[in-house]
């Protein structure tokens, strides 16, 4: 049986990769509850410092697997939609605060609840196929994953407003101008070998600083100056405790190129 989620591990760097490729990796229970796990495994995980995340056969995810959907609909159940709080919701509460950066390699298309799970990561590289379609209106639906926070955070309310009720997809390079995607190759294949040299470069800096700024960002888009300053001062508390602070301020003073080991 072919496992719905490849994990692999190069260095500090774990490449999870969505493989349904003949369903375009949509998302059904298997692969669901593979990325709900894994991603728990990671957070508590030392030795992984930054995660890519990826699709097989050249597309990155067509979201929810309709056709596995039709058969839940045409059952007994009495909420359809329960997937969204026992899948949905605790993937993207986990990407979005995992205490380590989180790069997506977004190779063709994205849509639905595979374009929620690119908009959680940290960031986001693109090729010439890349395309975005938040599809969920097409089919009667309401945003899920969390595109209903991160889209808006990301390109305005407005614009969130528009790509979500009228579903139109958003290619290459306006999703680039938008600022869906931070980075766009040229190749589309090169997307994700991109993506894990970025994720590389992030494992190898102070990823302790990096989950306190992740944090700074989620209170602070949410709170009042008082709640940012608050969670500075926690944050600057942490990170200045840490050897890697130690050892950074003491190689810039004598103008060497800092090692930063995670703690």
């Amino acid at each position: 049986m072919t496992e719905p989620l490849l994990v692999d591990r190069t260095d500090a760097v774990v490449t999870l990769t969505l493989n349904r490729p003949t369903a375009m990796n949509s998302l059904d229970v298997a692969l669901k509850e593979a990325l709900r796990d894994t991603l728990a495994e990671l957070e508590a995980d030392r030795s992984c410092r930054a995660v890519v995340l990826a699709g097989a056969g050249g597309q990155f995810s067509a979201g929810q697997d309709l056709r596995e959907h039709v058969q839940t609909l045409q059952s007994t159940t009495t909420n359809p939609l329960d997937t969204v709080r026992a899948h949905y919701n605790p993937i993207a509460a986990r990407l979005a605060s995992l205490p380590k950066p989180v790069v997506a390699a977004v190779r063709g298309m994205a849509a639905g609840a595979g374009a929620s799970l690119a908009f959680l990561a940290d960031f986001r590289v693109g090729g010439p196929k890349t395309k975005f379609l938040m599809a969920f209106a097409g089919v009667g639906l309401a945003a899920d994953t969390g595109a209903s926070w991160t889209l808006p955070r990301l390109v305005g309310h407005a614009k969130a407003v528009e790509l979500l009720m009228l579903a139109e997809p958003v290619g290459a390079e306006e999703a680039c101008r938008l600022g869906l995607l931070n980075k766009l190759v040229d190749d589309d294949e090169q997307v994700l070998p991109t993506a894990q040299e970025l994720a590389a470069r992030l494992a190898a800096g102070p990823t302790v600083a990096y989950a306190a700024i992740k944090r700074q960002l989620s209170i602070a888009d949410a709170g009042t100056l008082a709640d940012a300053l608050a969670a500075e001062a926690q944050a600057q508390a942490i990170c200045g405790a840490t050897a890697d602070h130690k050892a950074a301020t003491m190689a810039f003073v004598e103008k060497r190129r800092p090692v930063f080991e995670g703690h």
